[in-house]
């Protein structure tokens, strides 16, 4: 026994007391019972917040919500819903939620502070979701990458690389940059440089490099391909080839007009040149006429 209890024989006898006489039973039944309220009402709550989640879900589908907006309205009502519950069910069990919420508030200015980087990257998310610079499916150059995007959070966006690859950017580093979104039109302009030697006949190459385009069903004939001369290099004399195209097929119809131009010119006797630099070299006569005047005073 402690010298504390020793010294406080009543406390011993009240202590002996309360628990002989059964009354601390009565004391614990109340809050137990509220702890069993609490947990039924938060299981309860839960379940009816799943399924006012899922009919939210439901009727923006109908509506044909954008999926990202979908994904973020969805993350910030489950939030606000649950944190409700949670607080319902403590106050039943008995905690102070007024104090709870003061004390929350004051950690939560705190935690704002130091993830300040954060809140930028929500923010930033709620203006790519609203505003929507860019949807689900698209091919995208932004925030110093570019890929697919996959999908939009709240804190940041996935792409996938074209090697599938999965990159993971901060929502503020692509909407304080500039994004290029490269699916937002229906079509696209091919932009191809081709070299021919400066021997070679200029508008020979331009009528095969034309019927290689209209050869190809995937060129659009509005707006019209632009054949022209762009730069007479140091090598060769460069055209610009400029056709149109559906977006979708885009890098097919490059890489095949590339390599059907480079087969046409080989079977028409179009050079496309190498870079190349002649030397001429020069003897300098007073150069020998002071060796031979040097020999001769020998």
């Amino acid at each position: 026994m402690s010298n504390e209890t020793a010294a406080n024989p009543d406390l011993v006898k009240q202590a002996e007391a309360f628990f002989a006489d059964g009354s601390w039973i009565e004391a614990l039944i109340p809050f137990f019972t509220n702890v069993g309220i609490a947990i039924v009402v938060y299981i309860v709550g839960i379940w009816i917040v799943n399924r006012f989640l899922a009919l939210v879900d439901k009727a923006m589908s109908l509506k044909k919500f954008d999926q990202a907006l979908q994904h973020f309205v969805h993350a910030v009502l489950s939030m606000a819903l649950k944190f409700v519950v949670v607080l319902v069910a403590l106050d039943i069990v008995g905690i102070p939620t007024t104090s709870l919420l003061a004390v929350l508030g004051a950690a939560g200015l705190a935690i704002g502070l130091a993830l300040k980087d954060s809140l930028s990257n929500f923010a930033s998310g709620v203006m790519l979701i609203v505003f929507k610079p860019f949807r689900l499916g698209d091919f995208v150059e932004a925030g110093g990458t570019a890929g697919v995007v996959e999908k939009i959070t709240v804190f940041n966006t996935i792409f996938r690389s074209p090697d599938n690859k999965e990159i993971i950017v901060p929502n503020a580093q692509i909407y304080g940059g500039t994004i290029v979104n490269v699916s937002a039109k229906p079509t696209r302009r091919v932009d191809l440089v081709m070299g021919i030697s400066y021997d070679d006949d200029m508008k020979k190459a331009r009528q095969l490099m034309l019927e290689v385009i209209e050869a190809d069903e995937r060129v659009l004939k509005e707006p019209e391909p632009v054949i022209a001369v762009d730069e007479l290099a140091d090598s060769s004399v460069n055209f610009v080839v400029r056709p149109w195209c559906k977006t979708p097929d885009y890098w097919a119809v490059k890489w095949d007009l590339t390599e059907a131009i480079k087969e046409k010119f080989d079977n028409n006797g179009i050079t496309i040149p190498y870079p190349q630099q002649d030397v001429y070299m020069h003897q300098n006569p007073v150069a020998e006429v002071s060796g031979d005047a040097q020999e001769a005073m020998k």
